[in-house]
């Protein structure tokens, strides 16, 4: 039995349920904290998302079948839970999602949890044009350094269509960061 499958029966054990879910919080509620930022962009946002993803998965751990790794069901939740998120924000506003998140990351130096310089305030303005496959692809290639399989497992789309996200995501950065000046 790997340590995987053994944690993950600590987890569904009613008895053992409560310490392992607070080390399961505490093994990885900074990694999804930051995915989450790069689809919300804001700090307040982040924690909100990032309490709803460990809620949903406290009440849904039973139901993990292990068909993939803890750690990619965990992002596809937090992933979920972010787009929906930031659906929700965007609809009250009466704006797309690219819409909604261009206007966040316009705000963004004025968010006093922001610490990135101009450079960063850039990309991250760029990112916000891309679709959402292809930003989520590349935050998760470029800034998390995950590899095409565990994306794949994650979002559930192909290594070939992932690699082409990833493509057309950096010309389109490319493309935007030359027509700036």
């Amino acid at each position: 039995m790997t340590d995987e499958v053994l944690f993950i029966h600590q987890l569904q054990d009613a008895s053992s349920k409560e310490l392992a879910f607070k080390t399961l919080v505490n093994q990885y509620k900074e990694r999804l904290y930051w995915h989450i930022r790069k689809i919300v962009y804001l700090h307040d946002d982040a924690d909100d998302v990032l309490q709803n993803t460990f809620i949903k998965v406290y009440k849904n751990i039973d139901s993990f079948k292990g068909n993939s790794k803890l750690y990619s069901w965990l992002y596809r939740i937090a992933t979920n839970e972010a787009i929906s998120f930031v659906s929700k924000k965007a609809k009250a506003q009466n704006l797309d999602i690219t819409d909604y998140q261009q206007q966040i990351t316009s705000n963004l130096s004025s968010d006093y949890w922001f610490d990135g310089d101009e450079i960063q305030l850039i990309l991250q303005k760029a990112i916000a044009t891309l679709p959402q496959q292809q930003q989520l692809v590349f935050n998760m290639k470029y800034f998390d350094e995950m590899k095409y399989n565990d994306i794949s497992e994650i979002l559930n789309v192909s290594i070939g269509s992932l690699k082409a996200s990833y493509h057309h995501a950096v010309k389109k950065i490319e493309t935007y960061i030359k027509n700036i000046n």
